[in-house]
């Protein structure tokens, strides 16, 4: 970066993001700019970055009635994401704050197509900088692949989750602790997916309730991931064969997050969105 660079910091259950505000999309950023802006040492430090653009001047191929607004979303090491269901809330909490959006019910345009938001709250006046966000993620596509992970000795059935981005979610056995898992390094999956996957493993924690810890693309391991989250709810379901409406409970490291599904089996997502700071980043030398 030449210029000095505005940005704001936001989260969703400490999945923290880079948010830039371009409009008319003037921003040049490519993946080396995204690296640096995502560096936790040498940048400002996050597990993505999003863009904040007018779809139309997104440089995107994208139909004439799409949404206003595109989630333009890179992982930390610079890489296309499809989605991210953290980020979404975040940005949504961004579009009302910069005065973008004012409805509280709107779409936007995502790599993995339409995401509708309804916003539930906004921060009132005094208090911190907090949304409650709920998203329509789409449909869930999944299937069993013969797919398996690794991790602490044992091999796990895997069950293949689509939600615009893929997901290999694995149950553990009994006494085998979540909290003892080592993630610093990537579980190995068998076979790998041609376009990889994030990895989640999950632990039951009771009725319509599990815990979660997820690898992600591009990332590591990360406090919490909200299309994973919808995975793993997916997966829940399934496991459990559940035909009631009720909606399940994740938590991750960083927080809880709730699962529903519409009328049309659409899935929901809803939870927080904390806008924490803004800044500028100066231009190196």
């Amino acid at each position: 970066m030449t210029e000095p660079l505005r940005f704001t910091k936001g989260h969703g259950t400490e999945n923290d993001f880079v948010i830039l505000d371009d409009p008319d999309g003037e921003l040049a950023l490519d993946a080396a700019a995204v690296a640096a802006l995502a560096d936790r040492r040498a940048g400002i430090g996050g597990d993505g970055v999003i863009r904040a653009v007018r779809t139309r001047h997104a440089g995107i191929d994208a139909p004439a009635d799409a949404p206003e607004w595109f989630m333009d979303y890179r992982n930390g090491d610079g890489s296309l994401a499809e989605m991210c269901g953290n980020g979404v809330r975040v940005f949504a909490a961004h579009l009302q704050r910069a005065g973008h959006v004012q409805e509280d019910s709107f779409p936007i345009w995502t790599r993995a197509g339409v995401r509708t938001i309804e916003v539930l709250s906004r921060p009132a006046a005094g208090d911190p900088a907090v949304w409650r966000v709920r998203v329509g993620m789409g449909r869930s596509r999944s299937e069993r692949s013969g797919r398996t992970v690794e991790i602490a000795g044992h091999r796990l059935d895997v069950l293949d989750v689509d939600m615009g981005n893929p997901h290999a979610v694995a149950f553990l056995p009994a006494g085998l602790a979540l909290e003892d898992l080592d993630l610093t390094r990537r579980p190995a999956l068998d076979p790998e997916p041609a376009d990889g996957a994030n990895i989640e493993l999950v632990a039951e924690r009771g009725d319509h309730h599990v815990a979660m810890r997820v690898h992600e693309r591009g990332v590591g391991e990360t406090r919490s991931c909200g299309t994973g989250v919808a995975a793993v709810a997916v997966a829940s379901a399934l496991r459990a064969r559940d035909t009631d409406a009720r909606p399940w409970i994740v938590d991750v490291p960083g927080g809880r997050l709730e699962v529903s599904w519409g009328a049309d089996g659409e899935v929901l997502l809803t939870g927080a969105a904390e806008l924490v700071a803004d800044g500028t980043l100066l231009p190196r030398p």
